[in-house]
């Protein structure tokens, strides 16, 4: 929760809506979950409405003048109010029901603050609209000791498969391509089709010399990409910039000094498709190379 004394900021809210939703994802993880059937193989589960709840319950809380647009609760507040909060409680869902831990909690304020935070490693990836850093731990969960994907371990002794200890703090968050590691989005639909299709650019030789590619299904790879674990993420679709998955990612990397733009080149917007979020300029024209040669092989 909101521990400010005073007024909390934007970016306060955004964190700790996150964290509010992040925690109820972590607290049900692995147990059976209802599914709520939104057609063509899509779906809800009844911890995305939960999660989405105890989100808006924080920002109702901190700004009830404001709107909120949610993923599966749609838009609610004030028909005329100015400021519009986009939300995504659980980015990956289908992961999640299969037991994955690659999922993402997104909330961002139109054009402002927005949070990152994934529920499993005990991280929230925050920018206030002008820089970006990462918390570890800033729910105060695991207070420093060793943790497993983000739950307390009593003794020290972990009773999971992954242990690691992660300190309690923050830092800027810094892109770079080192990794050489793409994730692509190849969920349906494929609007861009048969001029843009993600699937050929993994074909294309010159991207396979240069890059390695990942797919792990949740915008939590933009966050990675901000953070320096991905060199570049790629995605079709139509104007992202004020999606319930995308905004808070694309605000995280812009605000960390990513390149990004649409699978055209063009800037993210009504009149843009798609994403290009890369660490550098280099990467992101290769990748762009790659795009208007068809991302096919010869």
């Amino acid at each position: 929760m909101i521990d400010s004394p005073a007024s909390p900021t934007d970016t306060e809210v955004a964190a700790a809506a996150a964290l509010a939703g992040a925690e109820i994802v972590r607290a049900r993880y692995g147990r059976r979950h209802s599914r709520i059937d939104k057609g063509a193989g899509d779906f809800a589960t009844d911890v995305d409405v939960a999660a989405e709840e105890a989100i808006l319950d924080v920002i109702r809380a901190a700004r009830p003048g404001d709107a909120v647009h949610g993923e599966e609760g749609g838009r609610r507040g004030a028909i005329d109010a100015v400021r519009e909060w986009l939300v995504d409680p659980l980015c990956g869902t289908l992961n999640y029901a299969t037991g994955s831990h690659l999922v993402a909690v997104n909330v961002a304020l139109r054009n402002g603050p927005a949070a990152v935070a994934d529920p499993f490693s005990g991280e929230v990836f925050l920018t206030d609209g002008e820089t970006a850093w990462v918390q570890y731990d800033a729910d105060g969960y695991g207070q420093g000791r060793t943790g497993v994907r983000g739950r307390r371990v009593a003794d020290g002794h972990a009773s999971g498969p992954v242990a690691r200890r992660r300190p309690v703090g923050e830092e800027q968050l810094a892109p770079t391509a080192d990794t050489r590691l793409v994730d692509v989005n190849l969920d349906p639909p494929f609007p861009g089709a048969p001029a843009f299709r993600a699937v050929d650019l993994l074909a294309h030789p010159g991207f396979v010399e240069r890059f390695r590619p990942r797919v792990v299904s949740t915008t939590l790879a933009l966050a990675w990409v901000a953070a320096g674990r991905r060199a570049a993420y790629v995605t079709d679709g139509g104007d992202l910039s004020g999606s319930v998955h995308f905004a808070a990612g694309i605000a995280l990397c812009r605000a960390a000094g990513c390149v990004v733009t649409g699978v055209d080149g063009g800037p993210v917007g009504p009149e843009g498709r798609g994403l290009v979020v890369a660490a550098d300029a280099e990467t992101h024209g290769l990748l762009m190379s790659l795009i208007r040669g068809g991302g096919r092989s010869a």
